[in-house]
């Protein structure tokens, strides 16, 4: 299988996993990317099982309008069952590195709020340690100099998106050439440099579920 099928057997393994818990008003967290888009296709053909869903980037916003469903603002929700996304890692602590497509701030409030985040990826995101793909740190522009700094001091190699800028107006910091042994205290010493406002690791709040794809079909690894 291409990694293009992967992700669409992951994306449908999703929706099969949602439906027998789906209710008319039910309001689902969407996540960003390929592999969330390939969740989204899917789930389009059930739209009328449920109420709508909360995107975590205007990307996703307009996919889901295209297929009809509805998407709600998540001041306007009381509380998500549900919050589906992909990874561009994931260790076996279902802890992740999320935001190689600049979501990452939307996608971590989404899975602040949702009661169970399910993670949808291919077999190649899962790694034993996390770090070997460039870590996402989302700065205030005025900053990015002296975040980045901050960065250095505590070991990675910090390198500007060039040309990207997020929903939220601020830019890009990825980091390179760290291998991340404590993703939960590095996700706090990060959040911690003023001026970010947000960094890629979910690992304060992990996936609950990750469904994999692989060559055999797909897994299901549960956070222990």
């Amino acid at each position: 299988m291409t990694q293009d099928e992967l992700k669409k057997a992951v994306g449908q393994a999703a929706v099969d996993e949602l439906l027998p818990h789906l209710e008319r008003n039910s309001i689902i967290g969407v996540g960003t990317g390929s592999t969330a888009n390939c969740f989204i296709d899917a789930l389009a053909a059930h739209r009328h099982d449920f109420e709508g869903a909360v995107a975590s980037s205007e990307a996703t916003a307009q996919r889901l309008r295209q297929h009809g469903i509805e998407v709600f603002d998540l001041n306007h929700v009381a509380g998500l069952d549900y919050y589906i996304d992909g990874a561009d890692e994931a260790n076996h602590h279902l802890e992740l590195i999320k935001g190689g497509g600049a979501a990452l701030t939307r996608e971590k409030i989404v899975a602040a709020v949702a009661r169970t985040f399910i993670c949808i990826a291919d077999e190649s995101k899962l790694v034993n340690t996390l770090g070997e793909f460039p870590l996402p740190v989302e700065v205030i522009p005025m900053a990015r100099s002296h975040v980045a700094r901050q960065i250095v001091r505590l070991g990675g190699d910090p390198v500007y998106r060039e040309g990207c800028v997020t929903d939220n107006g601020n830019v890009i910091l990825d980091i390179h050439n760290m291998q991340i042994t404590d993703p939960r205290g590095l996700e706090a010493e990060l959040n911690a440099i003023v001026g970010v406002v947000c960094n890629g690791l979910f690992a304060a709040r992990p996936a609950d579920l990750l469904l994999l794809g692989t060559r055999d079909g797909v897994r299901r690894l549960a956070r222990s």
